[in-house]
């Protein structure tokens, strides 16, 4: 048998001995791993291991007994407390209707047959036109530097140059514009003066995107920094330079109630704690990309994957100094956009139109991965000051936040978070609301919208303040919560009466959630888990969201063809979110009102094809969850205009005892020349156009305190979707929204350098959704029922939402921490609180196993020297 103390004495050494090299992330963590993994195997052959199992060490109980010295003998690993399971088991309750058929029925999603087979065509898979040329981007390194020239490597790969680009070529007339949304335009290229790591100083032209790529790479560009300010980075830094955005008045989100008297009610406060938030890329399937051909008379195609085509043709006809008709800008597709594909895809865009332009050649650009990571930006980083009053029943009073926002260089849409960060925080109840937004402008790449923008961190910071609400009065956090959830009166005091009587579900979504997922039971369960086990622990949280969508104008356009088949246009933008299915299922339904017999056949006679920003105009933005409800309405308008054409012409044929059926139908009003195309700008009305989305998660989770490991045991959902235009791919959305709210919360690492630049730009270094991201055990169910007369067909949005319920995730594992703490607390060995304790975003495994103890192992083979110690005095005692 191995000596505990011995045993004790050799960790104690590997943790002095094994020290990471200068530079590598949480070094501290590493050594501690290196004690857990060598602790893990010796320790079953330590006499501890039977005198455990014997119960000799008496007051010891506490400590993994049965299980983990049971596993330790049967396979040697003594933190391996359940089998271990890669694919998921999952309830899914759709519920569909009938009433707007096809409208409402889990039909499949347009293309997917084609996408799961590699037919689907996206930008890079259109076959390049001859005498085409690649691009690739040379990019700063440095944060802040003047730009005294570029030379470029010369060896056999970069034979193939043709040009290098820069803002020199900007044509006469046209302007060095890269992106705009509001007022500051984002210049495409740096001219003398590179703002931040990442800024695009020029992109090589070759004839192979292989090439373009070596030739960028390799590029040296030389800095100057003499008589230059050194850059901001931090927020921090921004407010002590005063370096700021200017958030427009009507965009500044208001304040709710009185402040001061709510803090003045209060029995208790937390004052000036603060919750950081860290930033997250895109990692899109396909990475920036466009291709442009230049045309007759000045005139060019640029192909891009954009949510929002209308601006990059805006963007690139400023930079070329062209008149708007001269370009013309298509969509077919996009392979997953979360927002990246907005505003900074415009850059991509226009300056593969520029390289084409100047050189009257075709050319593509499709940016590699890592380039992408480092240039195109992501979420915005955010530090928050919060002030909080509270009764000694857990009821909130009072809550003030100051809230700085890292923007990055440019305005882009920077000027819209704050008021999604408020929407989403809104969701309980706290008594007065005041707060002091900042936009701080730092020379970093540009932070533009992500998946629900503000939103995730709205939401995560409310249920932060709610954590420590509860963990210093040491109550449930679940009845902290229940506390402050909104009663109706509260819910329109703090949303602006936005609610109608009725539509208020989330409190009867809290209660059926937590019966369908066995809340309570569960939770006392996980305490009996806890309490007989030393190496894992659990923790469970049950979350509810209040998510507000605005709706949008949106264009659509039908045109019906002689044979019968029907082509649709909108504005929006198919990126994976089943917007074609949802118009088909909508052009389908609404002409169907002809004879709603031939609705079901209808579906399969529409094709939804390319937005062309030539063909319909005014196509905006696809973005905020609500573009595919915003474009089904405007085909509903269209298909209401040929509705009330064709319809007198059927009863007319009826009359004349012919059969009629719908390609009968289409001949005849070809041959009355009735005109079977029409156009629509659907315009939500101003008192209608935001609601509310609500919905409620359970997430159960179990930590490996050896290695700060979190596996999602099972999570459940219930979202409320009013009536679904197509419950399976809302379904889809909410499930993958969620998925990708856990990486944000739970793993996605964003780390730059000490100029900013990214340096975690690689699935080795960035780590992204796998198969055991998933939770094991995972529910979901689509409450499909009510009506709206104000909705479109009574639905709701889908696809960002849910990702805001991720954070029952953190919630849990911070939950399974405390639990450790506690444990530690028990043996003695606790430095500071076992409850009020910050866990970081996102909580990768370094950040749990140091908010567990990174000398846990020691502090538990202490514990077991001690209580031998004291047995064998009591064993003398006796003698």
């Amino acid at each position: 048998m191995l000596n505990v103390h011995v045993l004790y004495g050799a960790l104690k050494l590997v943790k002095l001995a094994v020290v990471p090299e200068d530079g590598t992330l949480h070094p501290e963590y590493r050594s501690s791993l290196a004690v857990s993994y060598i602790f893990e195997f010796l320790y079953p052959f330590t006499e501890a291991h039977s005198a455990l199992s014997g119960g000799l060490l008496y007051g010891i109980n506490d400590l993994l007994v049965e299980e983990a010295v049971f596993k330790s003998s049967k396979d040697g690993c003594i933190s391996q407390g359940r089998k271990q399971t890669l694919l998921s088991s999952a309830k899914q309750v759709v519920e569909s209707s009938t009433e707007y058929y096809p409208v409402g029925e889990p039909i499949k999603m347009v293309g997917a047959a084609m996408q799961a087979a590699g037919e689907a065509v996206y930008v890079d898979d259109i076959p390049s036109p001859p005498n085409c040329l690649h691009g690739a981007f040379i990019y700063s390194t440095k944060a802040l530097a003047g730009v005294k020239g570029i030379q470029l490597e010369s060896n056999q790969l970069t034979d193939g140059v043709a040009a290098v680009i820069t803002f020199k070529d900007i044509p006469i007339g046209g302007a060095n514009v890269g992106a705009i949304r509001f007022s500051d335009p984002e210049p495409l290229f740096a001219d003398d003066l590179v703002r931040y790591a990442g800024d695009r100083i020029a992109i090589v032209v070759a004839d192979s995107q292989r090439s373009a790529d070596v030739a960028a790479r390799t590029a040296l560009v030389e800095y100057d920094t003499t008589n230059i300010d050194s850059p901001i980075l931090t927020v921090e830094e921004a407010v002590e330079k005063s370096s700021f955005i200017q958030i427009p008045p009507f965009l500044y989100p208001k304040q709710v109630g009185d402040f001061s008297e709510g803090m003045a009610e209060a029995d208790h406060k937390i004052l000036s704690a603060e919750v950081r938030l860290g930033s997250e890329y895109y990692f899109y399937m396909e990475t920036q990309t466009a291709l442009a051909i230049p045309d007759e008379d000045n005139c060019m195609v640029v192909y891009t994957s954009s949510q929002c085509p209308e601006s990059a043709h805006r963007v690139i006809t400023t930079c070329l100094g062209v008149p708007k008709h001269n370009i013309r800008v298509i969509t077919r597709r996009v392979g997953g956009g979360f927002g990246g594909k907005g505003v900074r895809a415009m850059p991509v865009s226009t300056a593969c139109a520029l390289a084409a332009y100047k050189l009257r050649r075709p050319v593509r650009i499709y940016v590699n991965r890592n380039t992408d990571m480092i240039m195109t930006g992501g979420r915005h980083p955010m530090k928050v000051t919060y002030s909080v009053g509270f009764k000694s029943s857990g009821k909130i009073t009072a809550l003030h936040l100051d809230l700085l926002m890292n923007a990055g260089i440019s305005e882009d849409v920077s000027p819209l978070l704050p008021l999604n960060v408020m929407k989403a925080l809104k969701k309980y109840d706290w008594g007065a609301l005041s707060f002091d937004v900042k936009l701080c402008k730092t020379n970093l790449t540009s932070k533009s919208t992500m998946r629900g923008p503000g939103e995730v961190q709205g939401s995560y910071i409310a249920e932060a303040i709610i954590e420590h609400v509860s963990s210093s009065l040491s109550m449930e956090v679940d009845s902290v919560r229940n506390k402050n959830v909104h009663t109706f009166e509260s819910l329109n005091f703090f949303y602006d009466n936005i609610a109608s009587v009725g539509e208020y579900t989330l409190p009867s979504i809290m209660d059926r959630l937590a019966v369908s997922s066995s809340f309570f039971k569960r939770r006392e369960m996980i305490k009996q888990f806890n309490q007989k086990n030393t190496w894992r622990k659990r923790g469970i949280s049950r979350v509810p969201i209040v998510h507000e969508a605005v709706q949008r104008p949106t264009p659509g356009k039908i045109s019906i063809l002689q044979d019968g088949s029907i082509v649709v246009e909108v504005g929006g933008i198919e990126i994976g979110q089943g917007l074609w299915t949802k118009v088909k299922q909508m052009t389908a339904y609404a002409l169907g009102l002809i004879e709603s017999s031939w609705a079901e056949d209808l579906v399969e006679k529409v094709r939804v094809i390319q937005a062309d920003t030539l063909s319909i105009v005014q196509g905006g933005l696809t973005a905020g969850s609500t573009t595919s409800e915003s474009s089904c309405e405007a085909v509903k308008l269209c298909c209401n205009v040929l509705v009330e054409r064709l319809t007198p012409l059927k009863k007319q044929l009826q009359e004349q005892n012919v059969s009629v059926d719908w390609p009968t139908l289409i001949r005849q009003a070809q041959m009355q020349s009735v005109n079977l195309a029409a156009h629509s700008y659907y315009v939500p009305e101003s008192s209608s156009k935001s609601y509310l989305n609500f919905g409620a998660a359970v997430s159960e989770v179990e930590i490996d305190i050896l290695t700060g490991e979190t596996t999602i045991l099972q999570s459940d959902i219930i979202y409320y979707c009013r009536q679904s235009l197509n419950p399976a791919i809302d379904l889809g959305q909410i499930e993958g929204a969620f998925v990708q709210g856990i990486e944000f919360f739970m793993h996605e690492e964003y780390l730059t350098n000490e100029d900013g630049l990214m340096v975690s730009n690689s699935t080795w270094t960035y780590k992204i959704p796998t198969i055991d991201t998933i939770p094991q055990n995972f529910n979901v169910h689509v409450v499909n029922s009510g009506h709206h007369k104000k909705r479109v067909l009574s639905s709701k949005a889908s696809g960002e939402p849910p990702l805001l319920l991720a954070v029952s995730v953190h919630c849990a594992t911070r939950a399974a921490v405390k639990a450790a703490r506690e444990q530690l607390k028990l043996w003695g060995k606790l430095d500071g609180s076992d409850s009020e304790f910050y866990l970081d975003v996102p909580a990768i495994l370094p950040i749990v196993k140091t908010q567990c103890g990174l000398d846990y192992v020691e502090k538990y083979l202490e514990t077991l020297l001690a209580q031998k110690s004291n047995q064998s005095c009591i064993n003398i005692d006796l003698k």
